[in-house]
């Protein structure tokens, strides 16, 4: 598995700095005629590249009504270059036929949570502050992480953790969670850190928070991040123009490994696709000790050929 999260001193240092921003411009070779979605916009750094390299139109797209208004404020200076659209990432079909019913030249979608929701407490996020049980990327919409949590069988906890945070002690954590639930000791994000903490961390200095794959798992789980990636897959390459190109960035090994078979069975007919990337595209060391976030980034890339 990828590497899941940061060191125990700091979840994220520094403002949100998007990963690969070279690799994908270079991927998605803009022009002053093609019309790209950003189907992830966040903070609106690979949005900005894009314009930036000549990109005529760009189409940003999340689910994060917070990250979208955040969007807006940062990309004002090019205003005349964006639409913003509130939507899942997985409505990309309908976005494209509203927003591009003669195609898109190209797709980005960069599946990462953002350092702006996990620096903001307020979002649930966090284990290094406390705040809410909540997790989600749309707070007007889906179950809160506490509500989650009020009803959820140890056994089903801790088959999430496993999965989704590839956690080895996912069983010792659920009962962890689930007992301390039960005590109603459950109250915020510094308390189930603390929970997970005492039933993952070992002895000793470690690198990794204990509790960073329990949360990686939880906001997975919340968010259904991997329902429906395969779906958007689909949906996005559908939506492309002929010579249209698709890049995605992944941070888990789930993500990723969805997002490789998929580009290899739309490849597969090569009047259809063609592969841009044989193996995934990783940041190069400089970029790794810049940003942490790039640590586990992987980028991969699809051409429609036809």
């Amino acid at each position: 598995m990828t590497t899941p999260g940061r060191s125990r001193s700091s979840e994220s240092d520094r403002p949100h700095e998007p990963v690969l921003v070279g690799e994908v411009v270079s991927l998605l070779a803009p022009r002053p005629d093609g019309v790209y979605i950003d189907a992830t916009l966040g903070f609106g750094g690979h949005a900005r590249a894009l314009i930036g390299a000549g990109a005529g139109r760009v189409i940003g797209i999340d689910r994060d009504a917070d990250a979208l208004a955040m969007a807006r404020d940062e990309l004002s200076d090019l205003a005349a270059h964006l639409t913003f659209v509130h939507a899942d990432y997985r409505a990309i079909g309908a976005v494209a036929a509203a927003q591009a019913a003669s195609g898109v030249t190209g797709v980005l979608a960069d599946l990462g949570v953002s350092s702006m929701q996990l620096d903001d407490p307020a979002r649930g996020f966090s284990f290094r502050q406390a705040g809410p049980l909540d997790m989600r990327m749309d707070r007007s919409s889906g179950t809160t992480l506490a509500e989650r949590l009020a009803d959820v069988r140890e056994a089903d906890l801790a088959d999430v953790i496993f999965t989704f945070g590839e956690e080895r002690r996912s069983r010792q954590v659920a009962r962890a969670i689930v007992a301390a639930r039960d005590r109603g000791e459950l109250t915020d994000t510094g308390a189930l850190a603390s929970a997970v903490r005492r039933a993952a961390g070992g002895r000793g200095w470690q690198r990794i928070d204990p509790a960073t794959r329990t949360f990686q798992a939880l906001r997975i789980w919340v968010n259904g991040e991997l329902e429906g990636l395969e779906g958007f897959i689909d949906a996005a390459f559908a939506a492309l123009a002929a010579g249209g190109r698709l890049a995605i960035i992944a941070f888990h090994s789930g993500e990723d490994r969805i997002v490789k078979h998929t580009f290899r069975r739309l490849a597969a007919d090569e009047t259809q696709a063609r592969l841009l990337t044989r193996r995934p595209v990783e940041a190069d060391d400089d970029e790794r000790a810049r940003n942490p976030r790039a640590r586990s980034a992987r980028l991969r890339g699809l051409e429609k050929v036809a």
